[in-house]
This record gives C-alpha cells, sequence and structure tokens, in this order.
C-alpha cells in the first residue's frame, strides 16, 4: 500500500516473529500450476514468484492472522497458495475456494454500477449530490464524483462507531441500518474537509452512493449488483445478502483482534455488515475477484470514457506510490509496475484485489483477521510477490525507507501496539 512492500517485510521478519504465538501453526496448500516467463531484459517477471508468495503469507499468520491464502492469474495459468485455519474451531485448512466478505473492495463493485449510471445518463458525476436527493446533504457543492474519490468532507461515522473496536462490533453485529441513519451519524460529526479540496477516506461516501444507484434505478442495490455486475461476469461465489447474517457454503471464519493486547479472538463471520452496506457488505472468493478486476481493468464492465475516468488518480499521501481514482486505489509497486483495485477491512478479514492496467494479470489476497495492521501490512507483500515476480528495487532507487510501513485502512484501528 504500499511502499516496496516485500522488502520492508524481509527487514521487519524479526519483529513479526514476535507475534507467532498468537497464531495456529502454518501450512502451504493448493500446489501453483506452470507458468511461463516472460518481458524482455530488466522488464518486471510476468508471472508471480511462488516463494515470496507463500513467504508473505506465512508472515501474514505470523503476525497474527490465524489464515491467509492469495490466488494470482496472469498469461501462464492460475497460482494459487493458502496457510493457516479457515476455521480454528475445526482446525480446517485455509482453502482458495472459500468465499469470504470483502468489505471495501465492495466499493469498486459500488462504483462501477454508479458509472454504468453516468453512462445511461442516469447521473452525472459533476452535478450536486443534492439534485438526486433533495435535501439530503447540507452543502450543494458536493458531487457525486467527490463520493467517489472521497473528496466530499464527509465524516467517516466508523471513527466513533469502532472507537472501541469489540464493544463497537457488538453493538451493531445483529442491527439494521437505513442508509438515511448511516448518513445522519456522519452528519451529526465535524466536515472534515471543503468539498473537493482534499482526499479523506469515508465510508459514508459510499453509503449515498448506494442511495444514489436505488434512487436512479428505482431497484435495491442486491438486484443491481447482480444485473450489472455478477451475472454479466457469472461470478458465483458473489453476493449481496444484507441484511443477512450468514455466508454461505465453503467460507472462512473471520476473527477480530480486541484493542486490548493478549485478549482472545472474536469470531466476527456472523454478522448483517448493515453498518456498511454498499461500502462494505459485499461477500466474493479469490477466483471472482480475480475475474472481477480483471474484466474491469480489461474494459468489459465500462466504456473507455468513463474506465479513463475511474482511473484518472491523484496521491493520498507523501509517499507517491499510492492513489485513488473513483471507487478505486492504484498502487505502485518497486519494480515499477502500477496496478489497480481495493483493499477491504470488515471485522475478521483483510482483502486485496487489484489487477495490472490491462487486466491480464490479477491476485486477490484474504488474511482472516483485522484490528492488526501488522498483519495487513504483510498481507500487502502478496502484491510485489506476484506482480514483481519477488523481485524488488534497491532502497535507494527510488527514494524508499527500509522501515515497515502500516497499510491503508479502510476501518479504524484501534488495537494497542
Amino acid at each position: 500500500m504500499h511502499l516496496p512492500v516485500t522488502r520492508r517485510l524481509a527487514v521487519s521478519a524479526a519483529l513479526l516473529s514476535l507475534l507467532a504465538a498468537t497464531a495456529p501453526a502454518a501450512a502451504a496448500h493448493a500446489a501453483p500450476s506452470a507458468l511461463t516467463a516472460a518481458g524482455g531484459p530488466g522488464a518486471p517477471p510476468a508471472h508471480a514468484d511462488p516463494e515470496a508468495l507463500i513467504r508473505a503469507l506465512r508472515q501474514t499468520t505470523d503476525a497474527g492472522a490465524p489464515g491467509a491464502m492469495a490466488r494470482y492469474t496472469g498469461p501462464g495459468g492460475v497460482l494459487s497458495k493458502a496457510v493457516g485455519v479457515r476455521d480454528r474451531s475445526s482446525g480446517a485448512a485455509m482453502d482458495t475456494r472459500a468465499r469470504f466478505r470483502i468489505g471495501s473492495v465492495s466499493k469498486t463493485f459500488s462504483a462501477v454500477v454508479l458509472l454504468q449510471l453516468v453512462a445511461e445518463k442516469k447521473i452525472a458525476l459533476d452535478a450536486p449530490v443534492n439534485r438526486y436527493l433533495p435535501g439530503l446533504l447540507p452543502d450543494d457543492r458536493i458531487t457525486v464524483r467527490h463520493l467517489l474519490n472521497h473528496r466530499s468532507g464527509l465524516a467517516d461515522y466508523t471513527n466513533t462507531m469502532f472507537e472501541r473496536t469489540v464493544p463497537g462490533f457488538e453493538a451493531v453485529r445483529d442491527k439494521v441500518f437505513s442508509y438515511r441513519e448511516l448518513v445522519e451519524l456522519s452528519l451529526a460529526e465535524p466536515r472534515t474537509t471543503e468539498p473537493g479540496a482534499a482526499y479523506k477516506y469515508s465510508n459514508t461516501n459510499f453509503v449515498v452512493v448506494g442511495m444514489l444507484i436505488e434512487k436512479a434505478t428505482g431497484r435495491p442495490v442486491a438486484e443491481e449488483y447482480q444485473r450489472r455486475v455478477i451475472k454479466p461476469l457469472k461470478l458465483r461465489d458473489t453476493s449481496y445478502v444484507h441484511p443477512r447474517t450468514a455466508v454461505r457454503g465453503l467460507h472462512a471464519r473471520g476473527y477480530l483482534h480486541p484493542d486490548e493486547a493478549g485478549a482472545p479472538l472474536v469470531d466476527s463471520t456472523e454478522q448483517t455488515a448493515s453498518w456498511a452496506q454498499t461500502a462494505g457488505a459485499v461477500i466474493s472468493s479469490p477466483a471472482d475477484l480475480n475475474t472481477f478486476v480483471s474484466a474491469l481493468l480489461g474494459g468489459r464492465l465500462l466504456s473507455p470514457r468513463l474506465l479513463d475516468a475511474m482511473l484518472a488518480t491523484s496521491p493520498t499521501d507523501g509517499t507517491n506510490t499510492r492513489h485513488y481514482g473513483l471507487g478505486l486505489r492504484r498502487y505502485d509497486l518497486s519494480c515499477g509496475t502500477s496496478v489497480y483495485g481495493h483493499t477491504g477491512t470488515v471485522q475478521g478479514y483483510y482483502t486485496y484485489a487489484f489487477a495490472t492496467r490491462d487486466g491480464r494479470r490479477s491476485l486477490a489476497a484474504m488474511a482472516n483477521t483485522s484490528n492488526r495492521g501488522t498483519a495487513n501490512t504483510a498481507l500487502g507483500g502478496t502484491l510485489e510477490a506476484a506482480f514483481c515476480g519477488g523481485r524488488t528495487a534497491p532502497a535507494t532507487a527510488r527514494g524508499f525507507t527500509v522501515a515497515p510501513a502500516p497499510a491503508e485502512m479502510d476501518l479504524p484501528e484501534r488495537r494497542a501496539r
């Protein structure tokens, strides 16, 4: 998220190993298919590095995740790896076929649906949100585009909701919110910026996106996901079941780290995810996420004009390696490759779903824990392993430091360090 993550992780391996006692023993799963090498001299490898991939996953479990997995697709085939367990009670091994809650990767699904409505001229990107939802927001300057690129200035209600991680989660685990209730929670807080002035990540933005989708179509957002994305791409494991609580079929259970060091993990698998809705309530699998991000970057879901608009990113921090467009992140990796997609955090799960600009190479990775920033950063090492073939540039070549840096978070992290 990332600075040259694999390099940082190598330097911080000793630190991560101190956390290994909190994780079950890791075991490799699913051998890779044969992958072909490509690219000219000096070019980043066109295939993933299996050893680097498994190393990043093991560092993730060493950092406190019960299990972790990654699935890479490229011109040479599919590479799947998993370590640890998907169910601590049964001891069932992590399985790359398993479903899980993808958290804020849902935002990219929501952005695609909204941009399709822009193509149909049902919504205009630079129109005020209040044109479509009269009186909802306190400022007519907030546009649809500001929602998608997190420049609305609307406060993120999850900062207060999850100020205490486990009590906050338990208070909303079975609760069903309306969109408007969530927006009202945001509006009770001071706004963070003037509209358009600066990037400030907020789940509120994509709650309002859900409202816009339902207002423009007259149908529930679940039907629009199904009609516009899930069915056309034949995503067999992807669903939006809000407010039902179960994850159907083969799935990985999610485990939430409490704020108090040493406290037992909380099984957070069953929840309504109503606090997130169109900001984070989609369920999917690695294969489906590979298909989704590859199809999006490959031009199968949006016109070239709107895909270009989605990919028009601006920096989100001082490293100039992390960027955000319209419901889409861009990370510039140490080998010079840029990848596009989204990260996801929901109680018990961290997710990465990214692809190269042409959509030909994609990675989906998941760890079944959250509120554990070191595990999220370690999982980010799968990006370097997949898209740089385990190769990283020297630290001095691009001005990077070798000290570990925390991953970007889609939810507040409260764990005591």
